[in-house]
């Protein structure tokens, strides 16, 4: 009678533990099958159009107004818009995106000025952290930057929003592998160059030595721009993994407006090949 009880015990252990591993499985498939598409955005037509032209089973859909394409990249799925110009229009484009498509990731791409005095036009930042360059209190000797409170609980966001971490890393080691557009500057052609720095943020166009100078000493920045600080918080707010990718157009100096012209083009398709590089990365990683 021991043993025959032994066996059974034995016989219902294995059958527990047969039965956690296929609900542990159907729990894995399910979650792969709810994970949502990669959002990529950017600020205007330029700098998602290589994006657009890549997507196959592109499909258009109006939110608000808003203009969003879904579809796949290298086998992934994506959905894309563009956000239009400056904080405001980044942020609700970022939200409505979030609420309509729950996306599993948010990266943003496009071009910026440097602040850095060692990049060029067509170099490339992956944003470590973005800031609002703009954001804090005007005190009587100087400007302190703030993180914006989150109005849903009301703590203070960091000034420096971190980038996620897997999405940095995979866009490094993507970064190894893309064939960028090489720049001719000053009659030179010269292959651009890839780095992790700082991107900052602000509701109007540095074209100003002095203004880059600030920006540098105070917030160490290597890039400025328009949009991704803003699309950094609410993603940080709603907790989706954020990422900013930008290639440099202007030096943000006294020939911003006239370089701005010349470079953005190339500027926007190296930023968005990187992207689609990226994708290649986090597809690799998911199968």
């Amino acid at each position: 009678m021991f043993r025959s009880i032994n066996h059974l015990l034995r016989h219902v252990s294995r059958s527990v533990a047969s039965l956690a591993m296929l609900l542990l499985l159907a729990a894995s498939q399910q979650a792969q099958e709810k994970i949502g598409p990669t959002a990529i955005l950017g600020a205007m037509g330029e700098e998602v159009a290589l994006i657009e032209s890549r997507l196959s089973d592109k499909q258009e859909r109006q939110v608000q107004g808003m203009t969003f394409f879904t579809g796949k990249l290298n086998g992934r799925p994506v959905v894309l818009a563009r956000s239009g110009i400056g904080k405001v229009n980044a942020a609700v484009t970022t939200i409505l995106l979030i609420e309509h498509f729950n996306p599993s990731e948010v990266i943003f791409t496009g071009i910026a000025g440097a602040i850095n005095p060692e990049l060029f036009p067509g170099d490339v930042v992956i944003a470590v952290s973005t800031a609002q360059h703009d954001y804090g209190a005007n005190l009587a000797d100087r400007f302190e930057h703030r993180g914006a409170p989150n109005p849903a609980d009301g703590r203070r966001n960091p000034v420096f929003i971190p980038a996620d971490a897997r999405l940095l890393d995979a866009a490094e080691r993507a970064s190894r592998s893309v064939q960028f557009d090489k720049i001719k500057i000053d009659g030179e052609e010269r292959a651009p160059r890839v780095i992790k720095g700082v991107v900052v943020t602000g509701d109007s166009f540095i074209s100003s030595a002095s203004k880059k100078a600030e920006l540098r000493k105070l917030l160490e920045a290597d890039a400025v721009e328009m949009e991704g600080a803003a699309v950094a918080q609410v993603c940080w707010q709603q907790s989706v993994p954020c990422l900013i990718i930008r290639s440099i157009s202007d030096r943000a100096d006294s020939n911003a407006l006239r370089d701005i012209v010349n470079f953005q083009r190339i500027a926007a398709r190296n930023s968005a090949r990187l992207v689609a590089a990226l994708l290649d990365q986090l597809e690799s990683a998911r199968q």
